[in-house]
């Protein structure tokens, strides 16, 4: 038996699509459950789900009343009974052979947590650029899951399936982390001696955002969540989770700086010229294998990935510094 736990609010364009995907697996479909966790949605997502419950006997609706994801995860783990538990979003769907290969290599590997890949897919022209620049390292550093395909362990992945006994052994998704609560639980399960392993043979799609302004709120709320779990886990630091809020730091204080000293503004130009060069760079590089409508608005899109993530994450450092002055 493989549990799919599927978190939704408000989700009525992907969440036809993305339930479609898990009816149309190779898996025997006596073999899956599929449970929809809901937040209480107000469109017409609850409607949509409960059209597939009444057709599938596998699918099951369930009510999140707290309304964030890791509630809704903890939710649908807590009524699985299956032994492998697919955790994954309703921006996704699945490739049909997604859930027997996820059983094959955690039945065949030395691994607690498998999964593969996302292809980044955008609907509309500035969806497909933001896909592209979500599927390049210059755009979310080396967080192998968004565009390696090769086999390895790796310290987190989307769209994981776990072992069922993972959950007893440590625990739950904590659910005081609105978001970054999947990199949490992954660090937990390394730690307890778990191995994370992505593969190219399990795959999924991903539907980006479709618009700058639903990007930068998205990024900036990773951002903003990031502190919090680097707070709970401060070994778990990443070089790519600096690199944001460092560059931003660095671009706010030399342009203060810049109007009292030609060495701030030296500076401030150095750091723009250099980041607008590798942008470029690989903008160009992006353009000439999927298309050169694309290469305006990818340096943007860049920048809108950087910065939102990078000013989310020092907003959140500062509330929390300044939380800790008033305390004391």
């Amino acid at each position: 038996m493989v549990s799919v736990v599927i978190a939704m609010r408000n989700e009525e364009d992907h969440i036809d699509r993305c339930l479609q995907s898990v009816m149309d697996q190779d898996y025997p479909r006596e073999q899956v459950e599929t449970l929809l966790v809901d937040g209480m949605s107000t469109d017409s997502s609850r409607s949509i789900v409960s059209g597939f419950a009444e057709r599938y006997a596998n699918v099951r609706l369930l009510d999140n009343e707290k309304k964030i994801t890791p509630t809704a995860f903890n939710l649908g783990i807590r009524n699985a009974k299956g032994s492998i538990v697919a955790i994954i979003g309703a921006h996704c769907s699945l490739a049909p052979d997604y859930i027997s290969n996820c059983v094959h290599y955690l039945s065949t590997r030395e691994a607690d947590c498998v999964g593969g890949p996302i292809e980044n897919i955008g609907e509309g022209f500035w969806g497909q650029a933001i896909s592209l620049a979500m599927s390049s390292p210059f755009g979310v550093g080396d967080a192998h899951f968004r565009y390696s395909h090769q086999e390895r362990y790796v310290d987190t992945l989307a769209f994981g399936a776990y072992r069922h006994e993972v959950f007893d052994e440590i625990g739950l998704f904590d659910e005081k982390l609105v978001r970054n609560q999947d990199y949490d639980l992954n660090y937990r399960l390394r730690k307890a001696g778990g191995k994370i392993l992505l593969t190219p043979a399990i795959k999924s799609h991903y539907y980006t955002r479709s618009s700058l302004r639903k990007l930068l709120s998205q990024y900036f709320r990773y951002g903003f969540w990031k502190v919090r779990m680097l707070q709970k886990h401060p070994r778990s630091v990443r070089v790519r989770q600096l690199v944001p809020p460092l560059f931003v730091l660095v671009l706010l204080l030399s342009g203060a700086l810049s109007a009292i000293s030609s060495l701030a503004a030296w500076m401030s130009a150095l750091v723009i010229a250099s980041y607008l060069s590798l942008s470029l760079a690989f903008s160009f590089s992006i353009a000439a294998r999927k298309g050169w409508r694309y290469l305006p608005v990818l340096p943007v899109i860049f920048a809108c990935l950087h910065l939102s993530w990078g000013l989310g994450f020092l907003y959140s450092l500062a509330q929390l510094t300044f939380q800790r002055l008033v305390r004391r």
